[in-house]
């Protein structure tokens, strides 16, 4: 275990900004954790994940602590059921596979999200109809005041819409050291209807889907909309789909009557912000050295050497932008640092 000071995060955040931190420490194991914890949980610290979902608009004037534990083990199962624990520092997607490889089902449609599984309830990722409350059991997390390791029921963790409790009333609290999931391994219920499923499936002449298909499907849609954060710096999508009143939609339909839209319940829409944006004319539009991606306009880049000042001055025209001619006011999905 050792912390390097005045430490470049660029290789450690997708969007590729260059910042700083004060100093960096790689973390292993728990005990490790642990003992950091005991030293340090009075300074600022700053907890690090897969580093998908964030933009860097400054140096880090703390201790990053980078969590890379490991590990995933299969905790219980009935005949067609299982529950398995991962460690917070699995990378999410190959987590998808490693459950995929074992015929088990419900995360299919959450393939190539980016990040890591420790950041993944603090954000109740989601993707075409899915969400991992739906198939989340608990975790376990470090309070860093104290170094206790507590454990979180799906009721405690508060879900929302890309909201938990983690993001709210005990942000900064408490590091995830571990989820459990509850899998299917037997007669596996199929979410096709949500966005272009169904379409990519049919175009591949498959009529009866496997969960490999459809983490299949939903690959080759995210790799055809959205840029590899190899080649192009980006947090995938950047802002969150607005969930208006039925009453606003009405009026909002009236004027656009082609405007997507899902209902969320009896008196909610969800509208789809990637239409709003490209509405608005900023799909593809090239500032410098960063911008809105050509094919995804939720998808803010960095083509090489752009700041997180400059991109996100961009996402805040884009916000007013919307406001002004749709009324709608998106939210950040990305966390802004």
């Amino acid at each position: 275990m050792t912390i390097i000071n005045n430490a470049s995060l660029k290789p450690f955040n997708t969007f590729g900004i260059n910042a700083n931190a004060q100093s960096y420490c790689d973390i292993g194991t728990i005990d490790a954790l642990s003992t950091v914890l005991k030293k340090y949980h009075s300074k600022p610290l700053f907890i690090l994940g897969g580093g998908s979902n964030m933009l860097l608009t400054k140096d880090i004037e703390a201790l990053v602590l980078h969590i890379n534990l490991k590990g995933i083990e299969v905790v219980s199962e009935t005949e067609n059921t299982v529950v398995i624990k991962a460690m917070a520092g699995e990378n999410w997607h190959n987590f998808v596979l490693w459950c995929l490889k074992h015929n088990y089902g419900g995360i299919e449609n959450l393939s190539l999200i980016p990040g890591n599984i420790g950041t993944a309830p603090i954000q109740n990722i989601g993707a075409y109809g899915v969400e991992l409350k739906d198939v989340f059991v608990s975790c376990e997390a470090l309070k860093i005041e104290d170094q206790s390791l507590e454990k979180f029921s799906k009721s405690d963790c508060n879900f929302g819409y890309r909201e938990s409790i983690f993001k709210q009333d005990i942000k900064g609290q408490y590091i995830i050291t571990s989820v459990n999931i509850e899998l299917s391994k037997a007669n596996h219920k199929l979410h096709m209807d949500y966005g272009v499923i169904r379409s990519e499936l049919d175009a591949n002449g498959i009529t009866k889907p496997t969960i490999q298909d459809i983490s299949n499907a939903v690959i080759s849609i995210r790799q055809s909309k959205l840029p590899d954060p190899k080649k192009i710096g980006n947090s995938g999508s950047f802002f969150k789909n607005p969930i208006i009143s039925l009453n606003e939609f009405i009026k909002l339909q009236s004027n656009f009557p082609d405007v997507p839209f899902y209902k969320t319940s009896e008196d909610t829409v969800k509208v789809p912000a990637g239409w709003l944006i490209e509405q608005a004319g900023f799909k593809g539009k090239r500032f410098k050295d960063y911008g809105v991606h050509n094919k995804q306009a939720l998808v803010l880049v960095n083509y090489g050497n752009a700041s997180g000042k400059e991109i996100l001055e961009l996402a805040q025209l884009i916000q007013s932008t919307i406001k002004r001619i749709f009324n709608i006011s998106i939210e950040t999905e990305v966390n802004i640092i």
